[in-house]
Parts: structure tokens; sequence; C-alpha cells
């Protein structure tokens, strides 16, 4: 797709500027020999005065002498032959051939004239004894000067757009390319056992869609395999009645070879049996860390839950405000676990305050952790720290009750950890810190310190704002 997408534009480019340099070029060079022959009618025209005054040859020498390439040889001076004695004269450098020149007398118009070198602009012009052609020599020089340089920045030109569009080309097709080659490598490693795989939901619209898709098929084949082990290990469990019925059955058949033959067969069936179980139950575990390592879309759980606890804060006349969950925003915890400190948390605010208390959840998304903020207008908590420590409501209006343990294991299970204060709303805040399972970074580090400066700046600001 990449090097498609390169070869796209380098084609549709190069057509672009050939397109229009080649007209460029042609036009720059029809330029230069206007130019060239503008400038030799210009040199003509000043010797046309001369010649209306007098064809005297001293004069008319002085006057080429004094044209701006007269010194050079460029110009010459025809004059008829004046009376039935007289002889034509020619004055200068002469390069056009007599029929051209007479040509050009005959016609009374400008001609040019191709002459070794270049070419002969000739002027006819009136004079007492008949029609005198001036001759000025432009030379193959005049007609494409400064051409050359004109066609080296046309190329040059042309050539930096066609690389630009081929380094923008590249850059578009390696966004386009990289999540679906994140999307293909996901899905081998999901096909080699690795169920704790996941793909950020980033890239063009349809990508992120096939992301998305992705991750809720990934979930659901944990979900599947926790449910089979699971259905597995209560089977096994299941077996262990009749086995110890065959196993009694079996102790009362006495001493003879075919009861030590069914005796040993129970007790192989029973280790067989143990096995199963102990092998569904270290799978079970195993599933369960890979469901946790794989995480969830906090801002998918925050819009869900919110949607459920929405209706009853609308019977009570809460106000309700949500930011930060209108885009993904993945943290290293199962969905199920999340979901249930979210429903605590919520579940204090609803206990703890008065009907018609205003909340809001933010979330806030960092390099190193997830901030999820759950702030309302109530009565706050006389003693923060010691709620915290009890881990339950302190039978106040604080916001706070028994559901904190949860709330603290959940974040403790990342790394983070969990504060309780002032929100901008009046009432209590309670932050989790959930710290990102590849960096694992405690509230202590000098970023967590900047993180914490950066929403207490939000929160004053935001404070201002509505006072």
């Amino acid at each position: 797709m990449r090097w498609a997408l390169v070869k796209v534009a380098l084609a549709v480019t190069t057509m672009v500027v050939v397109a229009f340099a080649v007209p460029l070029g042609l036009v720059v060079k029809e330029l230069a020999r206007d130019r060239a022959y503008g400038s030799a009618e210009r040199q003509a025209a000043t010797i046309g005065p001369v010649l209306a005054i007098t064809t005297d040859r001293p004069q008319l020498e002085r006057a080429v002498a004094s044209a701006e390439t007269g010194a050079g040889g460029r110009i010459g001076v025809h004059v008829p032959a004046s009376g039935k004695n007289g002889k034509p004269a020619e004055i200068g450098s002469r390069r056009a051939a007599q029929k051209d020149v007479e040509a050009a007398a005959k016609l009374g118009r400008a001609s040019i004239s191709p002459v070794t070198g270049g070419s002969s602009l000739l002027q006819p012009t009136a004079v007492a004894a008949g029609i005198a052609v001036v001759e000025v020599f432009v030379p193959d020089a005049a007609l494409t000067n400064g051409v050359t340089t004109s066609w080296v920045v046309l190329a040059g030109v042309g050539l930096a757009l066609v690389i630009g569009s081929v380094a923008v080309a590249d850059r578009l097709g390696t966004r386009m390319v990289r999540p679906a080659e994140r999307l293909a490598g996901a899905a081998h490693d999901l096909g080699k056992g690795k169920l704790g795989v996941r793909v950020p939901e980033d890239g063009p619209k349809e990508l992120r869609s096939a992301a998305s898709a992705f991750n809720s098929m990934a979930d659901q084949v944990v979900q599947l395999l926790a449910s089979e082990r699971e259905l597995a290990a209560d089977l096994s469990h299941r077996l262990r009645t009749p086995l110890t019925v065959l196993r009694l059955n079996a102790a009362s058949l006495g001493d003879t070879p075919a009861a030590e033959q069914t005796r040993a067969a129970v007790e192989q069936l029973e280790r067989e049996v143990d096995q199963i179980i102990r092998t569904a139950r270290e799978q079970k575990a195993q599933t369960r860390q890979a469901a946790a390592a794989a995480g969830c879309d906090a801002a998918e759980v925050i819009r869900e839950r919110m949607g459920f606890w929405s209706a009853l804060a609308e019977d009570e006349g809460r106000t309700v405000r949500i930011a930060g969950a209108d885009r993904p925003v993945r943290v290293p915890v199962a969905r199920p676990e999340l979901a249930a400190a979210l429903d605590a948390m919520l579940g204090n605010v609803f206990r703890h305050t008065p009907e018609g208390t205003a909340f809001a959840v933010d979330v806030h998304n960092a390099e190193e952790a997830v901030i999820v903020l759950v702030s309302d207008a109530g009565g706050g908590i006389a003693d923060p720290d010691a709620a915290l420590r009890r881990g339950h409501g302190g039978g106040g209006d604080g916001s706070t009750g028994l559901g904190l343990d949860i709330v603290r294991r959940l974040a403790e299970s990342t790394g983070g950890d969990v504060r309780i204060g002032r929100s901008v709303l009046g009432g209590t805040e309670v932050r989790v810190w959930l710290a990102l399972d590849d960096r694992r970074a405690r509230p202590g580090t000098r970023r967590g310190h900047r993180l914490r400066r950066t929403l207490g700046g939000r929160r004053r600001r935001t404070a201002r704002a509505g006072s």
C-alpha cells in the first residue's frame, strides 16, 4: 500500500510537472527570441531619423558607430543609388544576401534573413532616393540568452515538486500502513496464544474501526476461554463423586487380581481428574491475567456506566458532566473491575450527597498514567486521609463509602493510588491514578508530580472561571 501510494503520487506529479513545465519552457524560449528581435528593431529605429535627414556617408557612419551595437559590426545600412550616375552605398557590416535586402526594400516591411551565426533583421526606411534598408545582426546567443538558466530553474522546481509529493505520499502511506502492520502483528500474536495482545485504536477511521473490532474480538476470545476452562474444571469436580464410589466399591472386592486391577485403574483415573482440575485452574488464572493485562477502554466503560447512572441522576435532579471520554483511553485493568470501581464511587455520590447535587467524571490521559476524577458538589469530607485509611464512609456527607477498597485495589494493581481532595464543584474529589502497564510509573516520580501540577492548575482555572 505504501509503495502503491508513492507510485501514484510520482505518476500524477510527473504528469502535472510535464504539463506545465514544457509549455513554460517554450514560452521562455519565445520570449527570449522576441526580446532579441525587439532590441534589434530599436537599434534600427535609431538609424531611421538620420536616413530621413541625410544619406551622406560620413554622417551615416557616425550614426552607425554611435548605435548600441554599431561598434561591434552588427549594424549595416544599404542606401540606394541617387541620380542616374549614382551608386548604391553600403555602410557598416553586411551579412544578409543581396536578394533578401532587395526583397525587404520591395515589400516595404521588416523581415528576418538567416545568416551564418544568427539572423539579420532588415528594416526598410524611405529616403529621398528610394528605400534604404537598415540591417541589424542578431547572433544565436542573443536568441537563447537566459533560456538555459530558466529551463534549469523549471527543471529544479519540477524535481522538487516530484520529490515533495513522493515524500508526502510516503508519509501518508506510513501513517496508514503502521496501524495495519500493528493489527496484523496482533492477529499473529493472538493466534500464537498471547491473549493479552491489543491494538491501539489510532490511524485512519477504517483502521480505527478494525482495531476496535479486533480488541472486541480478543476480549470475547478471552471470555470464551475462561468460560470453557471453568466448565472443564466444573465437570472434573463432578467426576469426583462417582470416582469415590468406585474406589469404595473396589476396596470391597477383596484381594483377587481383578480387584487389584480395578483399584489401580480407579487410582489412575483419580490422578488424571486431579491433573485436569489443576490444569484448568492454572489456565483460568492465566486467562484472567491476560484479560487484566490487555486492559479495556476506560472512556467506553465511563460512557456506559454514566449512561446507567444518568437515569437516576435525572430523577433526582442532579447535573451530570463528563469530560475526556470522547476518545479511546486504554487502561491496564479488566473491564468488569473498572466498571465495579466506577459504580462504587458513583454510588457513594448518590448515597452521601443530597438530591440535586451535581457531580462530574473526568478522565485525563498522560504518557505514564490515566487519571479518573469523580467530583461532586456535596459537603465534602472532613478528614480525607482518615476516610482513605478506613476504606469506608465516616458517617457524614462525604462521597466515599464501602466501595473505596475496590477502588484502591484497582489502582494499586497497576502501580497507582487513590487520593481524596476538594473538587472544583465545592465537594469531594476522588482521584484514581492508573499507571500504564508498560511504564508502571509511581505517583511519586517527577512526571507524576508534573501531571499533578497540571491537573491542579486546570482545577484552579476552572474554579476561578466558575466563581
